[in-house]
């Protein structure tokens, strides 16, 4: 029975690429010359740090291109809000991995609602789509694509 799994993943690796490549950027630019602006992670929180507000919306934008270029989805940063404290500014961005049950059981109930002839169970923190014919798979992505969950998916382990 063909089946595959929903998941939300980030690839941590190229996150740290474009956080590094950020970095390297604020080095060289004028702006932020003096600013001692930085971009630090740890684990799945990046932290941007800079004077004031509007360096910190010029680092996040400059962050976000970054990570496009790499090829990460940008709905799997949830951003926190601005602190400053005197001449400091800081946000929290965390990075969301997997699938909430919440989200599991908005994707299932979206699945149903379509009357595609599929079964589809929460294992963890992924969803996981059996049914018999390979097609009904398919439109299941396509209309797991065309729809606005919130959360950057992949389909993976696709099997006949």
């Amino acid at each position: 029975m063909p089946s595959f799994d929903i998941v939300s993943e980030v690839d941590m690796h190229e996150v740290a690429n474009a956080m590094d490549q950020t970095n390297r950027e604020l080095d060289t630019r004028f702006d932020f010359k003096g600013s001692g602006a930085r971009v630090e992670s740890t684990d799945a929180v990046l932290s941007l740090q800079a004077g004031n507000e509007f360096q910190i919306r010029q680092m996040l934008d400059i962050l976000h291109k970054k990570m496009a270029k790499r090829g990460i989805d940008i709905d799997a940063l949830s951003e926190g809000e601005i602190e400053t404290s005197g001449n400091k500014a800081k946000l929290d961005i965390t990075i969301r991995q997997g699938i909430d049950q919440d989200s599991a059981r908005k994707l299932i109930k979206l699945i149903k609602e379509s009357k595609i002839k599929v079964q589809s169970s929460v294992q963890g923190d992924k969803v996981r789509v059996t049914g018999k014919k390979r097609d009904d798979l398919q439109e299941v992505i396509r209309l797991l694509r065309e729809a606005n969950t919130g959360l950057p998916l992949q389909y993976i382990n696709f099997r006949d």
